[in-house]
């Protein structure tokens, strides 16, 4: 199967602590550490202690990784840091920003590679099928083939061994008497094997039967005989080491005695005979506990103060005249007591300070320091009676464990019915090891407590706690566990007692140090016994030892911790590679099914992945088991009949799957880790069912386990990696193993059979089952039967099964020599869809058919033909593709060749087009009946949807139901584009060509080529327009070429020509063939001003919208002959020395705005500028449609200017002064507008160049919002009027004044002056003087400064904040000047050089504090009155200041101003310094990742006009923006 590499992406977050998510990786990955938002723009450090190449792995040592800039550029979107992961293990990283303080961490796991054989070939993890052997019934090592055989003919591929160690006195498997010792009973006599000959025994298994050996470790606990325990007693909790134990002892060592008297009969008077049988005795017991046990041990005294010795101590005090030191401002301390560090009874003492500070005599004399006393005195009582308290509840929960344990080991039904109380079976279990005489009283035995020499052998055992908290020690101060007799105790092991370092307790460390050694040289792998109580950092250690020796360490472990979360801090900490998960914990087969599906696979007909993507949490790799070696027998749980079905469900599973020896053969009962004794038979393929010792294929269900190992191997190495599980019935399970390269299937079908079928009736119809494809084989067909072969006697010697029970298979037949299968109807549903209907006559519970599924011969042949041709777009289709020998010509050729010859034009209509643009056309965009409209007719419209569905496999989306119920979404695609003929066209043709295929294979596949072909196609489209695009472009990050798509996405040409035509001799112009009038026309490309609102047309073009977008979608990009003929296009409109509003293609055009022109001029200043000989745009010929203020339209060249004479005119107007009343004035061209409101006024104060207008009617600039409610009142009134001078019209003036000055200077521009008419005579005024009067009064006029007496403010009495610039200058309503609002930043990007670099900073500080949202900028100050947050247009009230959306402009944070306030902000922290440019670009980069992160989640792949406070959405704002993506792609370019 071909791969690519595959690279992970790991975003960081500020504050992320992961360390309960889990992340597996594979070993050859790249993972990418990538910056997410929230750090963006800071200097972030990641260190890891994955190992530096070369180096060692040491997990205490980080090391920082070097950051990669792939574009070079200030743009943090694409930086990364990276590892090459090569080496097994669990790796930790974290991160810093700015300061040495982590602010994030979390964990990788790298899985191991498994090598087998001669030929060291990889074993895949989910190849594993394991079996488990308890070592101790092995027998002598010369003997273990013979019966490991079992497992090689069984097909298994991995045997665990539980412990080969030394065993102690219980005789279980996991006590060990010496972790260093082989068990002396492997080597019979004369024999003395070594850990070296149980290795060559390993290496022969892996190199000759291919099979890999792993063994457990058991760190938690030693056998309580372990000789070197007596030499090391600090290795335990010992009543020396851990005296917070002394309690329980005491406890422990009085149940002892009740256990003696109870044996002994003197209780049985009380109502407590040695052999409890009733509720009656079990409540007397509970009387003895309270009434003789607990009085007696008085353990309460343990946590009490000596009252009259602390008392005396305090009197001393107070008689010496002693006071308490308390610093001053030091809160007062409450009375605090000292716990006895040594435990003793009334060994707690009070703290002196704290008793001074809190009992103060009232004078020296004696009677009041006794009063004093008195005060302790009863306040220490109080303390004691509270330890009692606490002591009596303690008590009550050891009373309920006590009686519990009674219940369960001697009267529950499911429990062990031990019988009477002896000294072998007490009453409890002892919590603690006594290593001396039995014979002593219990008051002997307490006076040992003080005993140095004898207490240290008083060792606590282990066991575990139910549902405790695994990551606590549960033997540690702090914990009651053995005082409350919680623990569940494991009377023959001692728990080990590490403490937090090897400096604790050096000789514990250095053993199972060596011990880790001896296992890790020898095993492949480990399996951690006990994980889930090993203290964490003592398996961390000793497997950074395993790894050390052994790198590809297979590390297994069963944690009991009842959450996934706490799961995954073992798997991170440790580097589990495997979790084992067993079926026998499904109650039916529903759950067993569930259990396939949760433990591994995708679904069928999953979607492709990308190489790159970003690294989701996983879930622990597997290892199903049917069963582990210390549960119940399955045999005995369910019925010897499900043994088969079940090891089949748990066989198909996409994981690690396994088994424990015993299971095959049908073993009756539990395989007891402590009390079996006897062997494991042998392999002898000549057996006798009645042969105890010896087994072979038909013993139990071997020979079907054979058949299914086998099959899961082959399932995981060949890639059959999809997974879907059906519930035939209640009792049959259905599983499918699917393959994506070959669309090969495997179905087993299992009919389960948890309840006995001799007792239990089961449904006699089984329902039958539709499999799509063709059934090529019956792989195997099994079923559970009884034989003569007597029935079962358990064996002294050997672990035998039943032997009247066996498998009778079947395999690799045809269905038609089925003994399952009644009959197979070939059924077609629709041309691509090919179903065998199968009816069952013999599935009887305990049976087993799997199906091998192809597809039918012609749909594999249109499969393979359809990879062969996405092989262009990744290798990863070579698997399973065919040549097309029968190929359409349009296939022959790559797509890329295909694509190159459409323009960006073009590629607006194959990748986007709303739904409007779509309906100007006579179509719409796609919409699924059952969901919704998408969102595009392109491609985009299909790839927002897509990327949601693809990483989740989400394969019930309504999107993926349409695709396979019809052809209708396919058809869309390619009719849509074929229509539109030319080099689109032929795009669609190649769509139609590949869809052909699409539509005659399985629909079940659909949705996943659809989506292959389609993203195959979109990615080559980018190559196509990023390759069109400017350098900036090409070489930019991922959001600039996000954003350069809104260049894209917005400039189209639709069905009508959206601008006026252009000068006929104009050169480059492109034309059309009109399908109705069959004439040539020009067919410019316009911008949109937004989507879905403003996107077809009258409504599309807007003369302020245009240029403020145009610089960073035409002229960032590179679109300069597009950005040209707009320039000309609306220069043509020119009429009373103002660019219309809206442009409605120049003959339906208003003129109601003032800022437009001046957005004009600022762009073809930037034309100018950017562009090579851009100046030349100058001379280019202007078509005027309106040469006088009251021409009709005139013919396209009738009257031809060039443009630097436009731009004269359009000066001179405003200087001479404009007047005029719109056209066609009233309600049918603005249904809300008063009448006033329709004069429109654009003049230039003579004293201060401000160009100023408007008037308290109307509103001039892009503050447009009129009031629309009756209701309210406020039809017919400007929400935001700003007449008088707007500060950015202001500036924007300025900076066409001073262009003008320097290409006339430089000989570009003809005119030095401008001529007008004063008082009937012709005046001059330079361009120059204009430029001097602007600078010199603006920030006079503009700026509100700190100085209250400043003689140039007109209104003090107005303003609010200072060290800011006004909105406007001279406005009708004064107080509006005042506002804070975020134009003057405009101002500030095209004019510098009017502000003051101090006095700009400061403002541009208080717009961030006050302004600036997530997105976009607060339209208004939020501590004006007027402000409102909310946006909602149709929210018709009787509030002046909000209804029918009377706030557009008043609060919501609109996104284009934002790159203004960015760019001008990164100006002038230039000019503040390093330090402050530093800060700012970090400002800078920190709001751009938002708008990275709104772009990748925007299913409209754009950014939005506003959003409600905040950064909330806002439903009324266009979806994406054209001047939003704009000024958010100049901040980058800026950058």
């Amino acid at each position: 199967m071909v791969r690519s590499r595959q690279t992970r992406l790991l975003f960081l977050n500020d504050m992320e602590r992961l360390e309960r998510t889990l992340f597996r990786l594979e070993q050859g990955f790249e993972l990418q550490f990538r910056l997410g938002p929230t750090l963006q723009g800071k200097h972030v450090h990641v260190h890891t202690n994955y190992p530096a190449e070369g180096e060692k792995f040491d997990r205490l040592k980080f090391w920082p990784l070097d950051w990669i800039n792939p574009t070079g550029r200030e743009d943090d979107s694409d930086k990364y840091c990276k590892l090459d992961l090569q080496v097994a293990g669990s790796y930790q990283y974290y991160f810093c920003a700015g300061t040495e303080e982590k602010t994030g961490s979390g964990y990788i796991v790298v899985d191991p590679v498994l090598r087998v054989g001669a030929d060291n070939r990889v074993l895949p993890l989910d190849c594993i099928a394991i079996q488990t052997y308890l070592a101790k019934c092995l027998g002598p090592l010369d003997k273990w083939q013979d019966r490991l055989r079992v497992a090689k003919e069984t097909g298994y591929n991995m045997i665990h061994f539980t412990p080969l160690q030394k065993l102690g006195m219980s005789r279980s498997c996991y006590s060990l008497a010496d972790q260093l010792e082989l068990n002396p009973e492997f080597s019979p006599e004369g024999k003395n094997y070594t850990w070296m000959d149980v290795g060559n025994l390993v290496e022969k298994l892996k190199k000759e039967w291919n099979m890999v050996c792993i063994t457990d470790v058991v760190y938690n606990h030693t056998a309580a005989n372990s000789r070197w325990l007596w030499l090391h007693p600090e290795c335990g909790y010992n009543l020396v080491n851990s005296p917070h134990l002394k309690p329980a002892w005491v406890l422990d060592r009085a149940l002892w005695h009740l256990t003696c008297d109870i044996a002994d009969g003197m209780y049985s008077d009380h109502g407590v005979p040695a052999h409890i049988e009733n509720e009656h005795q079990l409540h007397m017991l509970r009387g003895i506990l309270w009434d003789e046990i607990y009085p007696r041990t008085k353990l309460w005294e343990f946590y009490q103060v000596n009252v009259e010795k602390a008392v005396e101590q305090f009197r001393k005090l107070l008689q010496a005249g002693g006071k308490a030191v308390r610093l001053e401002n030091e809160d007062k301390k409450r009375l605090r007591i000292l716990p006895d560090p040594h435990c003793r009874r009334f060994g707690n003492t009070v703290d002196m300070t704290s008793a001074l500070e809190t009992f103060i005599p009232n004078g020296n004399e004696p009677s009041s320091i006794q009063e004093c006393c008195n005060w302790l005195r009863n306040r220490l009582e109080e303390l004691n009676v509270e330890s009692y308290k606490e002591m009596h509840y303690h008590e009550e929960q050891a009373t309920n464990c006590i009686v519990g344990n009674v219940v369960y080991e001697r009267l529950a039904d499911h429990g062990p019915k031990l019988g009477p109380i002896t000294r072998n079976h007490p009453v409890v279990c002892g919590y603690f090891t006594f290593p001396f005489e039995d014979n002593l009283t219990f008051d002997q035995e307490m006076q040992l407590m003080s005993q140095t020499d004898k207490a240290c052998h008083f060792l606590a055992h282990n066991g575990w706690v139910m549902s405790d908290d695994p990551l606590r020690n549960f033997a540690e101060p702090g914990s009651n566990v053995y005082l409350r007799r919680e623990l569940i105790c494991w009377g023959d092991s001692v728990k080990l007692r590490y403490g937090e370092k090897p400096e604790d307790c050096p000789y514990l460390w250095a053993h199972m140090k060596k011990y880790t050694e001896i296992t890790a040289k020898h095993f492949a792998g480990v399996r951690l016994d006990n994980c889930h109580s090993t203290p964490l950092h003592v398996a961390e250690a000793m497997l950074t030892t395993a790894r050390a020796v052994r790198p590809n360490l297979y590390v297994i472990a069963e944690l009991f911790t009842g959450s996934e979360l706490i799961d995954n801090v073992f798997v991170n900490r440790l580097g589990i590679t495997s979790l084992v998960r067993e079926a026998m914990s499904a109650g039916d087969s529903h759950e067993e099914g569930r259990l396939v599906y949760r433990f591994g696979g995708e679904p069928v007909g999953s979607f492709v992945q990308p190489s790159i993507r970003p690294l989701v949490p996983s879930i622990a790799h597997a290892m199903f088991l049917d069963v582990t070696h210390d549960n119940e027998c399955p045999v005995q749980i369910r019925s010897a009949y499900d043994s088969l079905p079940s090891s089949a469900i748990v066989s198909m599973a996409c994981c690690a799957t396994g088994s424990t020896r015993g299971y095959d053969e049908l073993v009756p009962h539990q395989i007891s880790v402590v009390k079996e004794e006897r062997f494991y038979p042998k392999w002898n393929s000549e057996a006798k069912p009645s042969s105890a010792g010896e087994v072979n294929s038909q013993s139990g269900i071997i020979a079907g386990k054979l058949a299914l190992n086998k099959l899961h191997e082959e399932l995981s190495s060949k890639g059959f990696s999809q997974v879907y599980v059906d519930q035939v019935d209640e009792d049959i399970v259905a599983v499918t193993r699917h393959c994506p390269s070959t669309h090969q299937s495997v179905v087993a079908v299992c009919h389960t059979a948890f309840r006995n079928p001799k007792t239990y009736q089961y449904r006699q119809e089984v329902p039958p089952m539709c499999i799509p494809g063709k059934i090529e084989e019956v792989v195997l067909e099994a079923r559970t039967v009884e034989r003569i072969a007597g029935s079962y006697q358990k064996d002294r010697k050997s672990i035998n099964g039943l032997p009247d029970h066996t498998v009778e298979i079947r395999e690799h037949i045809q269905l038609h020599d089925s003994k399952i299968v009644k009959q197979a109807d070939v059924m077609c549903k629709g041309r691509s869809e090919f179903v065998q209907e199968i009816e069952f006559e013999h599935l009887t519970p305990g049976s087993v058919i799997v199906f091998r599924v192809s597809l039918d011969p012609k749909s594999q042949e249109l499969v393979g033909v359809l990879r062969r041709h996405l092989v262009q777009f990744s290798d990863h289709y070579k698997t399973g593709s065919v040549p097309d020998n029968d190929a359409p010509a349009i296939l022959t050729t790559p797509l890329a060749a295909i694509m190159s010859k459409v323009t960006l034009a073009d590629i607006n209509v194959l990748l986007f087009r709303c739904d409007a643009e779509e309906q100007e056309d006579g179509g719409g965009c796609y919409n699924i009946p059952s969901w919704m409209s998408l969102k595009y007719g392109g491609l985009q419209g299909l790839m927002s949807v897509m990327g949601d569905i693809r990483p989740k496999n989400d394969l019930g989306h309504p999107f993926c139901d349409n695709l396979r119920q019809g052809d209708w979404m396919i058809d869309y695609v390619s009719n849509r584009l074929v229509i539109k003929g030319g080099a689109l066209g032929e795009v669609g043709k190649w769509f139609q060509a590949m869809f052909t295929y699409l539509k005659h294979i399985p629909r079940y596949l659909v949705p996943c080529y659809f989506d292959s072909i389609i993203v195959g196609a979109y990615t080559t489209a980018l190559d196509i327009v990023f390759s069109k695009m400017s350098n900036f472009i090409q070489t930019g990050s991922t959001l600039v070429k996000q954003l350069a798509l809104g260049s894209v996405q917005m400039c189209g040409v639709g069905l009508h020509p959206a601008l006026p035509p252009l000068a006929p001799t104009l050169h480059d112009v492109p034309y059309r063939l009109n399908d109705i009038t069959n004439e040539k026309e020009q067919c410019c490309v316009s911008l949109a001003a937004g989507l879905p609102h403003f996107a077809a047309g009258i409504f599309r073009c807007w003369g302020r919208d245009t240029f403020i977008a145009l610089r960073g979608l035409m002229l960032v990009t590179g679109r300069h002959l597009e950005a040209r003929n707009i320039i000309l296009a609306f220069a043509g409109t020119l009429r009373y020395g103002l660019i219309p509003n809206l442009l409605g293609q120049g003959t339906d055009a208003r003129y109601n705005c003032r800022d437009a022109v001046w957005w004009w001029l600022q762009c073809i200043q930037y034309y100018c500028n950017m562009v090579p000989d851009g100046v030349n745009i100058l001379m280019c010929p202007v078509s005027r449609m309106y040469p006088t203020n009251v021409s009709e339209p005139q013919p396209t060249g009738a009257w031809i200017q060039p443009l630097y004479d436009v731009i004269h005119e359009a000066m001179t107007r405003h200087m001479q002064g404009t007047e005029f009343r719109e056209r066609d004035a009233g309600p049918q061209i603005d249904r809300n507008m008063t009448d006033e409101g329709f004069n429109i006024e654009a003049k230039v104060n003579e004293d201060t160049g401000f160009v100023y207008g408007g008037n308290r009617f109307n509103c001039g600039t892009w503050m447009d919002k009129m009031g629309e409610s009756d209701k309210a009142h406020n039809k017919g009134i400007p929400a935001t009027p700003r007449d008088g001078s707007a500060v950015e019209i202001v500036g924007l003036c300025k900076s066409t004044v001073r262009w003008l000055v320097d290409l006339h200077t430089h000989g570009f521009f003809p005119y030095a002056t401008l001529t007008i008419r004063r008082e009937g005579r012709n005046i001059s005024v330079p361009y120059e003087e204009w430029n001097r009067k602007i600078q010199e009064n603006f920030e006079k006029m503009f700026y509100v400064s700190h100085d209250l007496q400043d003689s140039n403010e007109k209104h003090p009495d107005l303003v609010h904040k200072r060290g800011i610039y006004k909105d406007s200058y001279g406005a009708s309503s004064p107080w509006c000047d005042y506002q804070l609002r975020p134009n003057f930043t405009i101002a500030m990007v095209v004019a510098p050089e009017l502000f003051t670099v101090e006095r700009a900073w400061e403002a541009l500080e208080m717009a961030e504090k006050k302004l600036l949202g997530p997105l976009g900028m607060k339209t208004l100050d939020p501590d004006d009155m007027k402000y409102c947050g909310v946006y909602d247009n149709a929210l018709d009230s009787k509030n002046f200041n909000v209804a029918k959306g009377f706030n557009y402009h008043q609060g919501p944070e609109w996104l284009w101003p934002v790159g203004y306030f960015l760019r001008a902000k990164l100006y002038f922290a230039k000019k503040m310094g390093p330090e402050i440019y530093d800060k700012t670009v970090y400002l800078v980069k920190n709001v751009l990742s938002r708008h990275n992160i709104h772009l990748e989640r925007s299913s409209w792949k754009g950014l939005p006009e506003l959003t409600n406070e905040n950064g909330q959405y806002c439903p009324f704002s266009c979806e994406t923006q054209a001047w939003s993506i704009a000024t958010i792609l100049e901040v980058l370019h800026d950058l």
